[in-house]
C-alpha cells in the first residue's frame, strides 16, 4: 500500500498531523501499536490526570463548604467512581479521535511500525510505502536504576491513575509538573504526601519566584517538599516501600510509605522503530530535526516527545505535526518559536508560564523591568477563595517588549493564554496596558501586572 504520508504514533502530535494531512488531500495512514488511538496524553497522561485533578478541586470545596455558605453533612470521596468518570472521559475522546480519522479519510493501521529505509515501513509483516513519514512515537516514564514499576507499590503516571483507594502515605520522587500535580491531587484526596526533588527547587523550569511560591503554598497545605534531596536504597516491603534520602542539610532520613510515585522525567520511544535503517540522527536518544521537523533522512520528520530541544508537551507535539505536514505539502507554515511555548501545571495554586524567566532574561543581557501583581488584591480571586500567587511580567526596559510572563494562582494555566497571544502578536507592555480587562475577572491581574512594569498598577 502506497501513501503520501505514514505517521507512527497517534498521540496529539500524530493525530493532529493526520487530520491536517487529510485536510490537505494527502493520502495518509496512521500506525498505532495500541488498540486505541490517542497516545499517552489521552490514555495515561494529560487528560486522565486533569480529570482527577478536577475531582480533587471539587472535593476540596466539599471539605470546606461553610466557606461558601453551604452546609454539607458527611461528604464522602468515592475514588473508584472518580476513576470511572475519568475512564468515561478518556473513552469519549478516544472515539472522537477515531471519528476524526474517518472524517479526514485517514487509514488506521494497528500494529508496531518499523522503518526499513527508503520510505518503507513494516507493520505486522506487511510493508507500507510512503513519500513522507512522521515519527510521533512519544515517550514513557523513566524509572530509577534497578527499579521496575508495579501496580501495587512502585508507581509511574500509568499505575497511579488506576488506584482504587487513597493511600495513607505517598512519597513522590521528582518535583516537575507530573510530581507536583499528583502531590496536589492526592494531598486533597487525603494522603500524607512527601515530595523529594534532587534539584535545588520544585518545578525547576519555572521562574524562581514561582518555585518559591509553590513550595510555600505546599508547606502551608501540609505537603512536605524536600529539594536538594537524593533518594537511595528503594526497597519493597510487605506494607509498602522503604527508602533513604540524603537531604539538603546533609542529614540522611529513612522513609516508609504505602505508595511511591517515580516522576523523574520521560524517555523517548525510539527503540525498535528502525532508526538504524535510516540516516536519522539522535542526541541521547532524542531525534534531531531542523526548523521544519525534518530529520537527516529525506522525507522523514519527527515531532513531539521524541524530538530534541523542545519540551515534552502535547500542544508542542500538535503544533510540530502541523508544521511538518504544511512543509511536506508546500503550504505556508511558521517554525515553532521556543520562547512562545506555554507551560501549564495543574496544581493548587496553578502555574502558567511563557517566555524567559527573569534570571534567563538577565543572563541573556536584557535590561529588564519586572511587574508583579498579587491575586490577594484581585476581586475574583477573593470570590473564589483562592488568594495565593501572583502574575509576574518580565519586559525589556527600553522598548517594553514582553520577554516572559509567569503566573502562579487560580486557573493560571488558563490565564496564560493572553500572554501567549500578546507575545505571538509582538505586543508591548504599553499595548497590554491599553487593553481593557473585564471586571471582576482573574485575568484583570494580568492587566495590573503589565501596568506594574511601570509602577502604575491601580490595586497594588
Amino acid at each position: 500500500m502506497a501513501y503520501d504520508l505514514v505517521i507512527l504514533g497517534s498521540g496529539p502530535g500524530g493525530y493532529s498531523a493526520a487530520v491536517r494531512a487529510g485536510q490537505y488531500g494527502l493520502k495518509t495512514a496512521i500506525v498505532e501499536k495500541s488498540p486505541k488511538l490517542g497516545g499517552t496524553c489521552l490514555h495515561v497522561g494529560c487528560i486522565p490526570t486533569k480529570a482527577l485533578l478536577h475531582t480533587a478541586e471539587v472535593w476540596d470545596y466539599f471539605q470546606h463548604p461553610e466557606e461558601q455558605g453551604v452546609h454539607c453533612a458527611d461528604p464522602q470521596l468515592d475514588l473508584p467512581l472518580a476513576v470511572a468518570r475519568k475512564d468515561k472521559i478518556v473513552a469519549k475522546h478516544a472515539k472522537g479521535v477515531e471519528f476524526l480519522m474517518k472524517k479526514n479519510k485517514v487509514d488506521w493501521i494497528q500494529g508496531y511500525g518499523t522503518l526499513r529505509g527508503g520510505g518503507q515501513i513494516e507493520v505486522g509483516g506487511k510493508t507500507l510505502e510512503a513519500k513522507n513519514i512522521i515519527l510521533a512515537t512519544g515517550s514513557e516514564a523513566r524509572m530509577l536504576p534497578g527499579l521496575e514499576p508495579d501496580p501495587e507499590f512502585i508507581l509511574t503516571n500509568v499505575e497511579i491513575l488506576s488506584l482504587k483507594s487513597v493511600p495513607k502515605t505517598l512519597a513522590i520522587i521528582g518535583a516537575g509538573a507530573v510530581g507536583v500535580e499528583f502531590a496536589s491531587m492526592f494531598h486533597r484526596f487525603g494522603s500524607q504526601v512527601t515530595v523529594l526533588e534532587m534539584l535545588p527547587r520544585a518545578v525547576p523550569v519555572e521562574d524562581e519566584e514561582v518555585s518559591r511560591e509553590l513550595e510555600r503554598a505546599f508547606k502551608k497545605q501540609g505537603i512536605r517538599v524536600e529539594t536538594g534531596a537524593r533518594v537511595e536504597n528503594v526497597r519493597r516491603t510487605e506494607q509498602g516501600v522503604e527508602f533513604g534520602a540524603m537531604l539538603s542539610n546533609g542529614k540522611s532520613e529513612s522513609f516508609a510509605v504505602e505508595k511511591l510515585l517515580v516522576a523523574v522525567g520521560r524517555k523517548p520511544n525510539v527503540e525498535k522503530i528502525g532508526l538504524e535503517n535510516t540516516r536519522v540522527q539522535t542526541d541521547r536518544g532524542f531525534i534531531l530535526v531542523d526548523e521544519w521537523q525534518q530529520t537527516a533522512e529525506p522525507g522523514v520528520y519527527a515531532i513531539g516527545d521524541v524530538v530534541a530541544g523542545t519540551p515534552q508537551l502535547a500542544h508542542v507535539a500538535a503544533m510540530e505535526g502541523l508544521i511538518a505536514v504544511a512543509h511536506m505539502a508546500g503550504k505556508p507554515a511558521r517554525p515553532i518559536h521556543k520562547n512562545r511555548i506555554p507551560g501549564a501545571t495543574y496544581t493548587e495554586p496553578g502555574i502558567g508560564s511563557v517566555g524567559l524567566t527573569e534570571a534567563q532574561a538577565r543572563a541573556q543581557g536584557f535590561d529588564v523591568k519586572v511587574g508583579k501583581f498579587s491575586f490577594l488584591a484581585n476581586s475574583k480571586a477573593s470570590i473564589l477563595g483562592r488568594h495565593e500567587g501572583f502574575v509576574k511580567v518580565v519586559a525589556g526596559a527600553k522598548y517594553g517588549e514582553i520577554l516572559g510572563v509567569h503566573i502562579i494562582g487560580p486557573q493560571a494555566y488558563e490565564l496564560i493564554g493572553e500572554a501567549v497571544t500578546a507575545m505571538e502578536a509582538e505586543a508591548t507592555v504599553d499595548t497590554m496596558m491599553a487593553a481593557i480587562h473585564a471586571h471582576p475577572t482573574l485575568y484583570e491581574a494580568l492587566g495590573e501586572a503589565f501596568n506594574a512594569v511601570y509602577g502604575l498598577a491601580i490595586n497594588a
